[in-house]
């Protein structure tokens, strides 16, 4: 068992027993993030008891740490006065995304209490929509005429009080805006202490503008490793950076998001626990499936009025065989197309190629599947319909070679639709692929039958 861990379990033995005299010193040993967990775990009417017994700086540092429910009802427990103090402990981008969590009136009581520096800078930062480069940079930044030289600017460094590391300092004319960069290890070498900034600047330095969006910057920083990204204004002045923490939350953010809207839900079921909440995110979806089911039941109604009723029966036994297929191919294609353009792997001028080469794996698995359900339907149907059986075995084979290969092409298509029309791919995706494959891949299966079956009849 490793030391966190026991730490945690006396932790758990304190609160059980109430023994908050030893609590304090055995929190003292944790990391920000272990003591988010102890207090996210705890029982919620000793959650501010704990949270109590920190010191403003630890504070800080947990509220950063805790997810979104369980900082709301920290929050809701404290004074303005309280969560002035803690907010100025905090990175300006912390601060801001912790007063962003409160309602108007009392985030401005906040603001106003206050020093006047940290004040500006997390109002600042508020103006800016939250799934942005500005929403989510920090002001906490090194900004350096080119004229300074390294030893200037490290002595200038290091007088500095910052909230957040770094690991480069930028170069900026005198109307701030962005030249460049210089990494402090080059500052530090000895040969270049008298060498100015202007001599040391690496130019080739990627930014975000304040509007982009964040899934923008994420796949950027993740492209080129950038450990950190400079983000300016309309006029290409600095105005703060994104560091690799607050995108490392963004990737998870981001990639949460899509998974919940694949499953036809969103993450207000983690911050609402109600099932009423849980019913709202969950039920618009299942009642297009639902409605699916009412089209599926009338093809199949139709379909009973064409052929004679043994061959419905034998047929019946595998349309959830083909509608399953279709819908979990479309599903595989679907969700690998969406995570490509969430990745930005895709080049927008090959999508064509992308389209054919689904249809090819799907004809490929269809040919294996239909071949191994049509040696099935053989056996299982056996001699009790008028038509032969081998017939309606090859029949259903081929129908869900083709149920199989659309729904391929189809699951393919829909995000890549979506995502043209500037409609987040992972809205829809999921939920729809899934019911419009059912309806297809029935159409598919009775359509394909129905012909082999009529031209015999003829």
């Amino acid at each position: 068992m490793s030391k966190i861990n026991r730490i945690k379990e006396q932790i758990q033995f304190c609160i059980r027993g109430e023994l908050w005299e030893k609590l304090l010193p055995l929190l003292e040993q944790l990391h920000p993030a272990d003591i988010a967990d102890v207090i996210e775990y705890a029982p919620d009417d000793i959650q501010n008891q704990i949270f109590d017994l920190l010191d403003d700086e630890t504070k800080a540092d947990v509220l950063s740490e805790l997810d979104d429910t369980t900082e709301a009802e920290i929050l809701e427990e404290l004074t303005v006065e309280q969560i002035s103090d803690i907010a100025e402990e905090m990175a300006p981008d912390d601060a801001a995304d912790m007063l962003a969590e409160l309602d108007k009136k009392r985030s401005e009581e906040v603001l106003e209490l206050m020093e006047d520096e940290d004040s500006k800078e997390v109002r600042g930062l508020l103006r800016y929509d939250e799934d942005t480069a500005g929403g989510i940079m920090t002001t906490d930044f090194v900004a350096l005429q080119s004229s300074k030289t390294a030893q200037e600017a490290l002595d200038h460094i290091g007088s500095l009080d910052l909230d957040e590391p770094i690991y480069s300092a930028y170069i900026t004319d005198t109307d701030d805006k962005l030249l460049g960069h210089v990494q402090l290890w080059q500052l530090i070498k000895a040969e270049n202490r008298q060498k100015t900034l202007g001599e040391l600047a690496e130019g080739d330095l990627f930014s975000a503008h304040h509007d982009t969006d964040q899934e923008e910057v994420a796949q950027t920083m993740s492209k080129y490793d950038l450990s950190s990204l400079p983000v300016i204004d309309e006029v290409g002045k600095l105005v703060g950076r994104i560091t690799i923490d607050d995108m490392v939350d963004v990737l998870e953010e981001e990639a949460s998001e899509d998974i919940f809207k694949l499953a036809g839900s969103d993450d207000a079921e983690l911050e609402d626990p109600s099932p009423l909440a849980s019913c709202k995110a969950r039920l618009p979806w299942l009642l297009v499936t639902l409605g699916t089911g009412f089209v599926t039941s009338m093809i199949l109604k139709g379909f009973m009025h064409s052929i004679t009723t043994m061959e419905v029966l034998a047929l019946s036994f595998f349309v959830p065989i083909v509608m399953g297929m279709g819908g979990n191919t479309g599903i595989q294609s679907a969700t690998l197309i969406i995570r490509g353009l969430a990745l930005g792997s895709f080049n927008p001028n090959s999508l064509h190629r992308l389209l054919l080469r689904e249809m090819a794996t799907g004809m490929l698995m269809g040919i294996i599947c239909g071949s191994v359900i049509g040696v099935w339907a053989r056996f299982v149907i056996g001699g009790s319909t008028a038509f032969p059986a081998s017939l309606l075995a090859v029949s259903v084979g081929l129908a869900l070679f083709t149920a199989m290969m659309f729904a391929a092409i189809f699951g393919a298509a829909v995000p890549l639709i979506l995502n043209r029309l500037k409609i987040d791919p992972a809205v829809a995706s999921g939920p729809f692929v899934s019911a419009s494959n059912d309806i297809f891949a029935l159409l598919i299966y009775y359509g394909v039958t129905f012909l082999m079956i009529s031209s015999l009849s003829a």
